[in-house]
């Protein structure tokens, strides 16, 4: 059953649906303001949240992330998908699964799915990423790492790994681990990461709600030939020590 909610502050139309397969996630659709004129052109945006989130009901999907973001003010033109994820490890299949329903029951550009996560979300971006390399035009994981051994097959797409260096909940041993294996197999030529010195696993949480990510993520596209990565959109300390502006302190729950 679909639930719908007016929330005028996004000017969006965010709706809720159960899970399509037993034991599968429920999720969050949000459409962006345009998409009756946009449609078949409109990008989607798969977010997978951190194991803070997981349990309970499905509000706590929205709490941060890109739906969040657009509550603030951000414009994100695309569709914006956010399952929730009861507890353990986020699974690509059933991730995969949301995402063939999507092609079956509202129009967007095949070519433009982009996913990015943040802790377990994280680990959830670069197994997906590492199952489907095929359907997704870029990605980005925050302060995540994988569950998996063969990295090669995310060489195939443009990636941003970004992990503070004073992270005490995940290691940044568990990012440094996938970016080492893709260097040393040579896989490396579409990957990007950045290790945000002395910050802590909250920080990456900020690239959410500034337009450089969502900017970078939408200049790829499947139909690029040899699919290369943006370099040159870039994220200052700046930028994101300004991420939540329009935000007050209690309306962010890591």
């Amino acid at each position: 059953m679909l639930l719908a909610l007016n929330l005028s502050a996004q000017k969006a139309s965010l709706k809720s649906h159960s899970s399509i397969q037993p034991k599968g996630y429920g999720f969050w659709i949000q459409l962006p303001e345009d998409y009756d004129e946009t449609r078949e052109h409109t990008p989607l945006v798969i977010f997978l949240h951190g194991a803070s989130l997981c349990g309970g009901g499905m509000d706590r999907a929205l709490k941060y992330g890109p739906i969040n973001a657009t509550k603030y003010g951000l414009q994100i033109h695309a569709i914006i998908v956010a399952p929730h994820n009861m507890g353990g490890p986020w699974s690509p299949m059933k991730i995969n699964d949301i995402l063939e329903w999507m092609k079956q029951n509202y129009a967007f550009n095949r070519d433009r799915v982009y996913v990015l996560g943040m802790s377990l979300g994280g680990f959830g971006t670069l197994d997906f990423a590492c199952c489907y390399p095929e359907k997704v035009a870029a990605a980005m994981a925050l302060c995540g790492g994988s569950t998996l051994k063969d990295f090669d097959p995310l060489g195939n797409l443009p990636l941003w790994i970004i992990h503070g260096t004073a992270d005490r909940a995940v290691s940044i041993k568990e990012s440094q681990r996938v970016v080492e294996a893709m260097q040393r197999n040579h896989v490396d030529s579409r990957l990007r990461y950045d290790w945000l010195k002395g910050e802590n696993h909250g920080t990456p949480a900020r690239y959410f709600y500034i337009t450089q990510t969502y900017d970078w993520l939408f200049s790829h596209s499947l139909r690029d030939p040899d699919r290369p990565i943006d370099r040159k959109i870039e994220v200052t300390k700046e930028d994101l020590r300004h991420a939540y502006r329009n935000m007050k302190d209690e309306d962010f729950d890591e």
